[in-house]
């Protein structure tokens, strides 16, 4: 199910109409897993293949074009997969093998082939094996291995492969200090990360110009070196199970069910009531019983143990699925929507975003 902006067809359902509840996407069965970038959205089916659509103006739907599809195409030659993540404008897939696979934009090398190349098909990520986990950033990747290691490439100008350093990396290379890690999300703003250790604490570096790293603190983006380039302790945070990251705002799910939030604020996006920007966890209202959560550019959502699925934040495409165009500061219920078991949030930011549902 998916719904909000469908400017590139990123809701899959064979239109460019923008949908304030959910809609279904075309021809789609036996999804396992969903991702959702800026403008398209991708499927892992039962048979281990993978499924895109939405915008493909950098090849990230994988199909071997540059062509716009308004419903699924298979990505080309994938088999094998269990899961995907979209970034702004390239794709990851995870292989039950443990490699991974990209395609799309590359202008950073967020690929990892060792290239600067656009990529319209799926290629292997050099040197990964034995991956557990992947995000998808704006412009940076994230793979978690079977040892509890991470691993980064892509873009680094913000220090959101958390190498120590700012330097791009066109395959991948370990994050400084790191290890026991069980869950990442890579940010679809400027570049930041996330990490989940196996104790329940939350880690994260990269770009904090809005508190999305949560130690307390800010950086400007503008200013070098006032980033974090190594991962920092997420302030106050323990017994989290997953986390997501948004374009400046950031989620934790809790193993009481409790979703916390900080970051950016503008626009209701952390759905403490208020449009306060926080630099440290402050917990969502209301939400009780929770298992998981996923973060748009200004949106949120988080999916309940009941399959019931709640949004809040920006709204002006639909995006939240409530039936307006009316932000919410606190979650509302998706309308219509039960017995969901995943959820994904696009990243498109004010210009439009989107939401899925499998």
């Amino acid at each position: 199910m998916s719904w909000g902006s469908n400017l590139y067809g990123q809701l899959g359902d064979s239109t460019r109409t923008t949908r304030l509840v959910a809609t279904s996407a075309s021809g789609l069965s036996g999804a396992i897993a969903i991702a959702a970038g800026s403008s398209h959205g991708l499927a892992v089916k039962s048979d281990g293949t993978v499924w895109a659509w939405g915008d493909n103006h950098v090849g990230q739907l994988g199909d071997g074009t540059t062509t716009m599809r308004i419903a699924p195409v298979q990505a080309s030659g994938l088999t094998g997969v269990s899961s995907v993540s979209a970034g702004t404008n390239h794709s990851l897939a995870l292989k039950r093998d443990g490699t991974v696979w990209a395609w799309g934009d590359n202008l950073l090398n967020q690929i990892g082939d060792g290239t600067a190349t656009q990529r319209l098909a799926p290629v292997a990520v050099v040197g990964l094996t034995g991956v557990v986990a992947i995000a998808a950033g704006a412009l940076h990747s994230l793979a978690v291995k079977s040892d509890g290691t991470v691993w980064s490439w892509g873009g680094n100008l913000y220090g959101e492969l958390g190498d120590g350093t700012t330097q791009g990396r066109s395959v991948p290379a370990k994050v400084v200090g790191l290890s026991g890690v069980v869950a990442i999300a890579a940010g679809s703003g400027a570049g930041y990360s996330l990490a989940v250790k196996s104790d329940g604490t939350v880690w994260a570096w990269g770009d904090n110009s809005y508190g999305q790293l949560g130690d307390g603190t800010t950086s400007s983006s503008r200013i070098p070196g006032s980033q974090r380039l190594a991962p920092v302790q997420v302030s106050g945070l323990t017994g989290v199970s997953n986390v997501a990251a948004g374009g400046y705002h950031s989620h934790a799910v809790k193993s009481d069910g409790t979703v916390w939030s900080w970051g950016a604020n503008s626009y209701g996006q952390l759905g403490d009531g208020t449009a306060t920007q926080r630099l440290v966890p402050v917990q969502v209202g209301g939400l009780s019983g929770v298992s998981g959560v996923a973060a748009g550019g200004v949106h949120s959502l988080a999916l309940k143990n009941d399959g019931t699925v709640w949004s809040w934040g920006y709204n002006n495409d639909g995006e939240l699925g409530d039936g307006t165009k009316t932000q919410r500061f606190a979650p509302v219920q998706v309308n219509g929507l039960s017995g969901v078991t995943k959820i994904a949030a696009g990243s498109g930011g004010t210009g439009g975003e989107h939401s899925l549902a499998l």
